[in-house]
């Protein structure tokens, strides 16, 4: 392997190590993988270039043409000019989609889900950062430099991240750093034959000097400034970027101004965390409530509404935030003629959940709460400002009860063309596999009401779906098609599909997340955990307004218009709740026998007996799963401590035989106690020459380490009888006893400051003799092997004229 072909593969891994530091602000670990394998084929294409000897500005002009090609195959092929030629929609496509990325950023909370945009983003920064790290270690032999895009990549992971990207992603980073810089002195000695200011590495030869320390030279200079400028980047970039606000970025969001009118939505989508919350092992306790709802199967919690399907995934819109009125304006399409029932329910948020969107039965009338917050009229939600969160919130709110007949949904009106044509925008890369299913479902309805009741039973029942938190998360195109075709999911695949199979039937349609109603318990309150995490479709009829209906089988309840032949229940009048006791729902969702097993150890399949019951059969993590963490993490913990560790051996193996039997056994000992000693002076700063005699060097080791008394003593015997072996006709009884190298060692410990010691412990400089070993024994393999070969060609042409005599 050529030495740039060395240096190109450090710079991967390098890079690489650094972008480990940006898997914790993203849910799912899978877009690694995919950046790995285009930064692998940008390399190598870098390695090829290099081996043609093209031009340095060719090189990179090639690096740059594939990235972007691979970029366009990965992100947009649909789009592309044979899948592979980035056109003017590609480029449209990918900018679009890095617009989006910019938008999630500042949504969502860490970790972040993997849309399209954000995946873009991470990629093509990954691979943006190995492209200036292969120009600059690699195309123009400059590695110490390249550290600089490596800590610009920790960086922006690290301001990112909640209390830092942690120390272990740091000395990941770091040993990808000092890989390739130790990759670069491979081939600077290759070349030249000198490293670190003339450091020999000829096995047999003798370091017996040790080079002056007045002059420091340009490499120095250079990592002083580039320790310069990279400590800066650090104090700077974690102090700017928390000061950024919302999403990723400030971790509670929020609408910014205050006063009257003013702001825009930027909060935490909770969708993020939904599957992760499904998925909990212990139904731990977000919220607690009182109601006097006669109906308390129907009561959720609705926290916003997500309305815009980009192909990609389902946001909320960005609107226009005001100031909580003292009572709520009447919703959207609600006509007079509708049934509806005020009701008052006291909520009471734990101090564990943190949420800027305030969950709310749905359609609030009045909310008391105290706090910074402001409503967003179009969804009727609460958002919070300037940082204020759920946490520990108590509040009351009165609500509607709406509760419309089957026909007065069946006779809707049409609803007005502006919202008709903002609900049910659907994008172009919606699969047409989605409209035919939703024509096919629906075919014979006479009306929009009885064609979403068809789409809800289809989903709940007839449709053959299977409800399993397990399956990948998904909001986009993709996603959907992949639902329709497999058929199993949870709710998030279920609503989203029926929402945007309703759009395409021409019906307004949304998706509300929040939870549903929660476990009763014995003292008439009710307990809302993790597992009541929901997602459902809220579709427009005009005249009754947002509809809700529920499409995932075994979830929540299914709303009684929606039933047939269901007699509608009069709620008797309710009394207000004081603040002391309300009056309890009358029971909980039962699970039914037919509820499968794995769903009921999930607690899926209605509300939980109690909160945070876990079935006995869960094994909790895996034998296996746990072995492959432990051996990783001490795998992690070990790298940095290889060039100690190697250290220690090869002082051990120098001074660990007493005795020998033979001259050439004494002349040996003193020869491996020299170079313990040289070692030694390395390790504290003073690199070896093998222009100076042992006498020499000795004698600047005792004056550049401050060497007196018994080291200076010490290091002057084992010089002498290094001369004796080294130009003695006959060394005679030569000897280099292990307590003078322990002595000169602990001279220069003694002499050396605080960083020196721990530099000389930690990251023996010394320890590069590891390397040039081993590339060494490479190095001669490869020759035995060449030999062998000729060997076997030369004997296959002597053997070839007698074939043919005989």
């Amino acid at each position: 392997m050529s030495g740039r072909t060395r240096l190109a593969l450090c710079g991967f891994v390098a890079t690489m190590t650094a972008a480990g530091a940006l898997l914790p602000l993203v849910e799912t670990s899978t877009w690694v993988l995919r950046a790995a394998f285009l930064l692998a084929v940008q390399t190598g294409v870098g390695v090829l270039a290099r081996r043609m000897r093209a031009a340095r500005v060719l090189t990179v002009s090639l690096q740059v043409l594939v990235t972007l090609l691979t970029l366009t195959v990965a992100f947009a092929a649909e789009h592309a000019l044979f899948g592979v030629l980035p056109g003017p929609q590609a480029v449209q496509h990918l900018a679009d989609l890095l617009t989006a990325g910019a938008d999630d950023v500042g949504r969502y909370a860490i970790p972040a889900p993997a849309t399209d945009g954000i995946r873009l983003m991470l990629i093509g920064g990954v691979l943006l950062i190995g492209l200036a790290v292969d120009v600059l270690a690699v195309t123009f032999r400059a590695a110490a430099p390249a550290g600089l895009p490596l800590l610009a990549l920790y960086s922006v992971a690290a301001g990112l991240s909640d209390g830092g990207a942690g120390w272990l992603w740091f000395l990941l980073a770091a040993c990808g750093y000092l890989l390739l810089l130790l990759a670069e002195g491979r081939d600077r000695l290759s070349r030249w034959g000198r490293v670190f200011g003339g450091v020999s590495r000829t096995s047999g030869g003798l370091a017996a000097g040790l080079e002056g320390s007045g002059r420091a030279s340009a490499s120095v200079r250079t990592g002083r400034r580039i320790g310069a400028v990279a400590l800066g980047i650090a104090v700077a970039v974690p102090a700017a970027l928390p000061a950024l606000d919302g999403g990723l970025l400030g971790g509670t969001g929020g609408g910014s101004g205050r006063g009257s009118g003013g702001g825009t939505i930027s909060a935490v989508n909770p969708l993020v965390s939904l599957q992760n919350n499904l998925n909990q092992p212990e139904n731990r306790e977000v919220l607690t409530y009182r109601t006097n709802s006669a109906n308390p199967q129907d009561f959720y919690l609705r926290i916003l509404a997500l309305d815009q399907f980009d192909g990609s995934e389902w946001r909320p819109s960005t609107r226009r935030l005001k100031d909580v009125p003292d009572r709520l304006p009447e919703p959207a399409g609600l006509g007079g003629d509708v049934s509806v029932t005020e009701i008052r329910t006291n909520i009471s948020a734990s101090r564990s959940y943190q949420q800027t969107y305030l969950p709310l039965p749905y359609p609030a009338s009045e909310v008391g709460v105290e706090g910074r917050w402001r409503y967003e009229p179009e969804g009727r939600t609460l958002v919070g400002d300037d940082g204020q969160t759920t946490r520990g919130a108590r509040y009351e709110v009165s609500s509607l009860v709406v509760e419309p007949t089957a026909e007065q949904l069946a006779g809707a009106m049409a609803p007005p063309s502006g919202l008709a044509r903002e609900y049910t925008r659907v994008p172009p890369s919606l699969p047409d596999v989605v409209e035919k299913t939703a024509d096919r479902v629906t075919e014979g309805a006479s009306d929009d009401y009885e064609r979403a009741v068809k789409l809800q039973d289809w989903f709940a029942s007839e449709g053959g779906f299977r409800y399993d938190t397990t399956v990948t998360s998904g909001t986009g195109t993709a996603a959907i098609e992949r639902f329709l075709k497999d058929k199993e999911g949870f709710c998030v695949h279920f609503s989203f599909t029926m929402a945007a199979m309703a759009r395409t039937l021409g019906i307004p349609a949304r998706v509300a997340v929040g939870f549903t109603p929660g476990t009763v318990q014995a003292d008439g309150s009710v307990s809302v955990g993790l597992r009541d995490a929901h997602a459902w479709p809220e579709l427009y009829f005009e005249g009754v307004g947002w509809t809700r209906f529920e499409p995932t089988p075994s979830r929540g309840s299914t709303p009684s218009y929606t039933r047939p032949d269901t007699p509608s229940q009069d709620p008797s009048d309710p009394a207000l709740p004081t603040d002391g006791a309300s009056a309890a729902p009358t029971a909980a969702p039962s699970v039914t026998e037919s509820c499968p097993a794995q769903m009921r150890r999930q607690g899926e399949c209605g509300a939980s007996a109690a909160p945070g019951a876990v079935d006995s059969t869960d094994q909790g993590t895996p034998t296996g799963t746990l072995v492959l963490w432990v051996l990783g993490s001490l795998l992690v913990v070990a790298l940095p401590l290889l060039p100690m560790l190697c250290r220690i051996r090869a002082r051990n193996r120098r001074l660990g035989s007493s005795g020998g039997r033979t001259p050439a056994d004494a002349a040996a000992r003193v020869m491996a106690a020299w170079r313990e000693i040289t070692d030694s002076a390395w390790d504290h700063g003073f690199p070896p020459d093998d222009s100076q005699t042992p006498r020499k060097a000795a004698a600047r080791v005792v004056r550049l380490g401050g060497l007196q008394g018994t080291a200076s003593a010490a290091i002057h015997r084992v010089a002498g009888a290094v001369e004796r072996v080294l130009y003695a006709p006959e060394p005679g009884a030569a000897s280099a006893p292990a307590e003078d190298v322990r002595a000169v060692r602990a001279g220069l410990w003694a002499s050396a400051g605080r960083w020196g010691k721990l530099r000389a412990t930690l990251a023996p400089r010394s320890a590069v003799r590891v390397i040039w070993a081993f590339s060494e024994r490479r190095a001669d393999l490869g020759r035995r092997w060449s030999a062998r070969a000729g060997r076997e060609r030369w004997a296959a042409r002597l053997r070839r004229p007698s074939r043919q005599q005989g």
